[in-house]
């Protein structure tokens, strides 16, 4: 008589493979009676196992075979040919067709019933692979079948406008994407949806004799998300984003500038939009200040993950650890400056004192620090905000940015009377804030005695790993970038390639390179008197000041990114 087949269980395998120990499976064993989660999902949260552990395991305990997506080029013809909504909906990657039969790789072997389902719908024999949950979502969220597979599934999204009352309560008004929803509201929205998978940071509508031209903003660099789309739709489409923004549709002769909220698939995201008149009709331009994305991507807001130098951490730790003064950070729009400023925020915060923001707008929740929006149109300004803020007996204060000389007044009055103050202004380096505070009539005697450092940032792209390639500079090309041949000699240096892990762009993310001014007593007598830039710079280097393109260049020698990049972002000295 045969003995009936017997599976393994998750939790024997583990062990068999010493992933777990005895007691680490039986305080799993006890949490599932209690909760009634599945045995994997506890391990990976209380992070007993590692997602390419529990996969392998998987594929184990079900006579599965194991597959790696990492660095895995999905085939756009079966892509293609696949219908886009089943691939979101059963959570699955083509791998291979052989003959009529095809592979697909899948997180959870323990869904029979969708297996099943998937097999009917498809109509041809699977074969089944498990892979990790997070390279599955990956990769259906990336290459060029994803804008195909947005824009079809993007009927089945909810998207949720919210809309804020007077008394400041959100209100939802709901807006189904049907097919029978105007075809403007389905571009806008695709193209929202398209945006935020590719880590865009602003999408760029711009009107040209040709048409209607977006582009989106990744790593700092401008592309081209579609084709020219006909003139005929651009007044209808600036018109979708004025009413989403609460802009007066009537008028097209001047800018505007508002905001929306979107709520997708559960998650709140904040849209600034810019209406601006062109030679063309009217362009726009939309930042997405997408937080819970920001807070992945930074892993917990510490300095390092902002990829300054080692030796620029340690300096700019002492001086954020002061009891008071100015934390000035400078730079143009979109160099990360207030997301050092978040960073500093959260490295500083131990509960024992008070720190309020004010912020244009509130990028990123920080929790127990008071976080204050700007709200212009209320009369809540940046001065006014500010003063309201001394009041409620802050130790540390941050300002979004400094923008008029009452603000300027305030935040230094705030840095002498012991508060610390961390704020942001746009200036090209660190000298040229002293000439923006003085042209809005702060005495310098005053401004230098508040002010404990100025750091300048810029951000670079890094170059993608996956497809970097070494490149051999001639002398003459490195001296032409005021690189010394010599720092070269033993180091291997990388051009950018581009490929689908980086949709073509040969680079992936970006790094902060700074120019810290630790403000000693010789400096700061230095800039009473006036003294040329030359020599504030020469003290600036005796004090340890590297300037931003001897950081820049550090990345280079490092191999974290290129000299066509550094030359993109820094002047050559």
């Amino acid at each position: 008589m045969l003995k009936p087949f017997k599976r393994k269980t998750l939790g024997d395998i583990l062990l068999q493979k010493g992933e777990l120990t005895p007691d680490q499976l039986a305080y799993a064993l006890d949490r599932q009676q209690a909760t009634g989660e599945r045995l994997g999902a506890i391990c990976l949260a209380d992070a007993l196992i590692t997602e390419t552990v529990l996969a392998q395991a998987l594929a184990e305990q079900f006579a599965m075979e194991y597959v790696d997506l990492k660095g895995f080029r999905p085939d756009e013809a079966i892509f293609s040919a696949l219908p886009p909504d089943m691939m979101y909906r059963y959570h699955f990657i083509p791998l291979e067709i052989e003959g009529e039969t095809l592979s697909v790789a899948i997180a959870d072997p323990t869904a029979v019933l969708k297996l099943d389902e998937m097999s009917l719908l498809l109509e041809r024999p699977l074969v089944f692979k498990v892979a990790e949950e997070s390279e599955i979502s990956y990769h259906l969220k990336k290459g060029e079948g994803t804008s195909r597979v947005l824009k079809e599934v993007s009927e089945d999204f909810m998207i949720q406008l919210v809309t804020e009352t007077e008394k400041g309560e959100e209100v939802l008004s709901v807006e189904n994407v049907t097919a029978d929803t105007s075809p403007i509201i389905k571009l806008v929205n695709s193209t929202i949806l398209d945006a935020l998978t590719r880590r865009t940071s602003d999408i760029h509508i711009e009107t040209t004799s040709e048409g209607v031209i977006i582009k989106y903003r990744i790593d700092g660099v401008l592309y081209k998300a579609t084709e020219p789309i006909d003139n005929h739709f651009q007044g209808p489409l600036i018109s979708r984003l004025k009413v989403m923004s609460e802009l007066d549709i009537s008028e097209r002769r001047i800018p505007q500038d508002g905001r929306f909220k979107v709520r997708i698939a559960g998650k709140s995201i904040d849209f600034r939009v810019s209406i601006m008149p062109s030679a063309f009709g009217e362009d726009a331009v939309i930042r997405i200040l997408d937080k819970e994305s920001i807070a992945t991507d930074l892993r917990g807001l510490t300095l390092e993950t902002l990829g300054m130098a080692s030796h620029e951490i340690k300096r700019f730790r002492k001086m954020i650890k002061e009891p008071y003064g100015m934390v000035l950070v400078t730079g143009p729009t979109g160099s990360g400056k207030t997301t050092t400023l978040y960073g500093a925020l959260t490295e500083i915060h131990t509960g024992e004192e008070k720190i309020i923001t004010i912020e244009d707008p509130v990028e990123y929740v920080l929790n127990g620090i008071t976080q204050i929006p700007v709200n212009e149109k209320k009369g809540l300004t940046f001065a006014r905000g500010l003063r309201s803020v001394l009041r409620h007996d802050p130790d540390k204060i941050m300002v979004g940015e400094i923008r008029d000389s009452e603000t300027a007044q305030i935040a230094v009055q705030s840095a002498l009377t012991g508060h610390l103050v961390f704020t942001t202004v746009h200036a090209n380096n660190v000298f040229d804030v002293i000439g923006r505070f003085t042209h809005m009539g702060i005495d310098p005697y005053n401004f230098v005695s508040c002010l404990n450092c100025v750091m300048a940032q810029r951000l670079v792209r890094k170059l993608c790993p996956s497809c970097k390639k070494p490149i051999a500079h001639t002398d003459q090309e490195l001296r032409e970038s005021a690189i010394d041949p010599e720092r070269t000699r033993g180091v291997t240096l990388y051009r950018s390639v581009g490929c689908d892990e980086c949709n073509g762009t040969g680079y992936r993310g970006r790094s902060a390179i700074v120019e810290l001014l630790d403000l000693n007593d010789e400096i700061r007598e230095l800039i009473i008197s006036k003294a040329p830039i030359a020599a504030l710079k020469k003290a600036a280097q005796a004090a340890g000041t590297s300037f931003l393109r001897e950081s820049a260049v550090a990345k280079v020698l490092a191999g974290e990114t290129s000299i066509k990049e550094i030359n993109r972002v820094t002047f050559v000295e």
